[in-house]
């Protein structure tokens, strides 16, 4: 084999495994788990498991979502939050989200809280109603209390800003913090939020949230070795908070980097995932 054919061969070899490796992790779910501590947490809270499933943007993991479902079920989770953009405003099928919601009921407790792609279509109040009908608690600008073993910590959930103001260039911090303000007259002792939107941190430390969980930032989209994600939406290229576990202060938040795509159809080194995060108490 002359120096050319082996060139051509190796260039060939390599994009057929990029190929390949790109394919298999579009579709290959994973669970990533995180610790959060703080003395903060209640001890009847001690071991408590939040699964979090974000933007899933119509995407089907099986028929009927079972992989996604079943993997879920594995983390035996106390509540499930679902952190916006169930449905994609470009291909928009309510359906596939509320069949999902459905069947994520029978495991725990769910929890939702819109995303920018909710404020674009028509059929959120249908898709409202059908998650209401199936159980799922929806937290627009709301507190909920969860109780366990006599003691309790605050749920805050939030519209995403996009329904107030433009997407690319209003201002989704004061938004935010209006609705964020408003809530905290409600809130007592450890208090978690769901938020779309992990651009937002700043805020969340400022407004002093225990836990935060995010998503919106797809991951990045476009995972580079030694670098992160490439670019995520209203944080551009580079993004600072693409996935994982952000601490500042006495504010942790969790940015999962979903399960479905939208106007990117593809991820790279990017595998969908399932969050699920395990409170402890440090005392």
């Amino acid at each position: 084999m002359n120096r050319k054919k082996r060139v051509l061969f190796v260039v060939v070899f390599v994009l057929v495994v990029l190929i390949v490796w790109t394919l298999w992790g579009n579709t290959a779910l994973e669970v990533n788990e995180y610790e959060v501590v703080s003395d903060r947490i209640p001890q009847g809270f001690e071991g408590f498991r939040i699964a979090q499933v974000s933007d899933l943007h119509n995407a089907e993991f099986g028929e009927g979502n079972e992989k996604l479902i079943q993997l879920l079920s594995q983390t035996d989770p106390d509540i499930i939050v679902l952190t916006g953009d169930l449905i994609d405003s470009r291909h928009t099928d309510i359906e596939i989200a509320l069949d999902f919601a459905r069947q994520a009921i029978k495991l725990a407790p769910v929890y939702y809280v819109s995303g920018n792609h909710e404020a674009r279509v028509r059929e959120y109040e249908d898709l409202k109603m059908g998650l209401a009908e199936a159980g799922v608690v929806i937290l627009e600008n709301q507190n909920v209390q969860i109780t366990r073993e006599g003691e309790s910590i605050t749920l805050m959930g939030i519209d995403d800003p996009s329904f107030q103001e433009d997407y690319l260039f209003g201002d989704s911090e004061s938004v935010a913090r209006q609705a964020i303000d408003d809530l905290q007259n409600e809130s007592e002792g450890y208090t978690i939020l769901l938020s779309h939107r992990p651009e937002l941190f700043d805020l969340y430390v400022d407004t002093g949230m225990d836990l935060v969980f995010s998503g919106h930032a797809h991951g990045g989209q476009f995972r580079l070795p030694f670098v992160g994600g490439l670019v995520a939406p209203n944080q551009g290229f580079f993004p600072k908070y693409d996935a994982g576990q952000f601490t500042e202060e006495n504010t942790t938040m969790i940015v999962s980097r979903g399960v479905g795509n939208s106007i990117i159809p593809i991820r790279f080194n990017n595998r969908p995932e399932i969050v699920l995060v395990t409170l402890r108490n440090m005392k």
